[in-house]
């Protein structure tokens, strides 16, 4: 009986202890030769730290999470998992190195292997980051606390909406019932199912993992990863073959040929208002217009490009490459996608691929 306990009560420790104690925990079991425990430990600090509200702190432990991980790993002689977790680790960390003397030969092993693995990837010697955010995905592992979103009542307004069809959608509005809602979910994932046979939903795994990941590592504000624009396109293509950050010059956002103004069109518009005297009116527009208005600093403002290759690409989309931009500017928006024709196009197929899509 206290035997049965002990896992319990283990995982309610863990549970009320703060991210900094999980990790220094964790280092402590590893050096302690505890590889199992520490690994433990990291599970508890990675599905803490996925917690909503908890996304600065999870980047601040995300590069010693999955350091201490792979070493663990390495320690216990499972090189495949340990050169894939450090393997995001390096995405994070590229030059780092250690102290040969510090760790077990087999950890300093598998970090050089996972440093020669990213560099023969596809855009490694791009100037881009090449596959950060696809090296972070293989090795991410949903928290166990991502929550099943079926029994929501707005299921229909999250994630989901990204696949749903024009038909689906208005059906699942027109379900009177919690149970109506629940046949319609049950046919919608299996409608999607690549292997019925078998008793996994390939897809629905594929979906949520890239749901968990997106809302991980996307979310802006108050909006969670998976329902903004990188992570709209995250849940419908996939981790790009590599990306990276560019300032943002004149005319790079394709939505205002001016790219660099401090003011919306709507609110240069309103200035313009024939209300008020013609003084008050030259004086609203040398606001929007005048001297100070334009954003020069490039540290401010930037576009965020994400290529896909043709490995990367599902095969019914027939293009070569593709680049999805989203511009972050003062005035603007956070990490707007600029919906050119191409981009467009790509995702509307995506949505109408089916089980194939992922």
């Amino acid at each position: 009986m206290v035997s049965s306990l002990l896992p319990l009560l283990l995982s309610a420790l863990l549970a009320t202890a703060t991210l900094p104690e999980l990790f220094q925990k964790a280092k402590s079991q590893f050096k302690l030769g505890a590889y199992g425990d520490a690994l433990s430990t990291l599970a508890a600090l990675d599905t803490e730290s996925s917690k909503p509200g908890l996304e600065t702190q999870r980047q601040a432990v995300l590069p010693g999470l999955l350091f201490y991980r792979g070493a663990s790993f390495a320690a216990m002689g499972k090189s495949a998992e340990a050169e894939e977790a450090f393997e995001a680790f390096l995405a994070l960390q590229p030059g780092i190195q250690i102290d040969p003397a510090v760790y077990p030969k087999s950890v300093v092993t598998a970090l050089d292997m996972a440093r020669k693995n990213l560099a023969n990837r596809p855009g490694a010697n791009r100037p881009e980051e090449a596959g950060v955010i696809a090296t972070a995905y293989r090795a991410f592992v949903p928290p166990a606390g991502h929550a099943d979103e079926s029994s929501r009542e707005d299921w229909a307004d999250g994630p989901v909406r990204w696949i749903l069809t024009p038909e689906e959608k208005r059906a699942y509005a027109d379900a009177v019932n919690p149970i109506s809602r629940s046949e319609l979910i049950a046919n919608f994932w299996r409608a999607r199912d690549p292997r019925p046979e078998t008793p996994e939903n390939e897809f629905r795994e594929e979906f949520d993992k890239r749901v968990a990941f997106a809302d991980a590592r996307f979310a802006q504000d108050e909006v969670r990863g998976s329902l903004t624009d990188r992570g709209m396109v995250f849940v419908l293509m996939g981790p790009p073959t590599y990306s990276g950050r560019r300032p943002l010059k004149t005319g790079d956002d394709a939505a205002d040929a001016s790219g660099l103004s401090r003011y919306t069109p709507s609110e240069i518009r309103a200035a313009s208002q024939p209300a008020g005297s013609n003084a008050e009116r030259e004086a609203r527009q040398d606001q929007v217009s005048g001297a100070g208005t334009s954003i020069l600093e490039p540290s401010a403002n930037w576009i965020e490009a994400w290529h896909y290759e043709r490995v990367s690409l599902p095969k019914e989309i027939p293009n070569q490459s593709l680049e999805f931009d989203f511009v972050t500017k003062v005035g603007y928006g956070k990490n707007v996608l600029q919906r050119d024709q191409a981009i467009l196009t790509a995702l509307e197929r995506s949505k109408a691929i089916g089980k194939h899509a992922i």
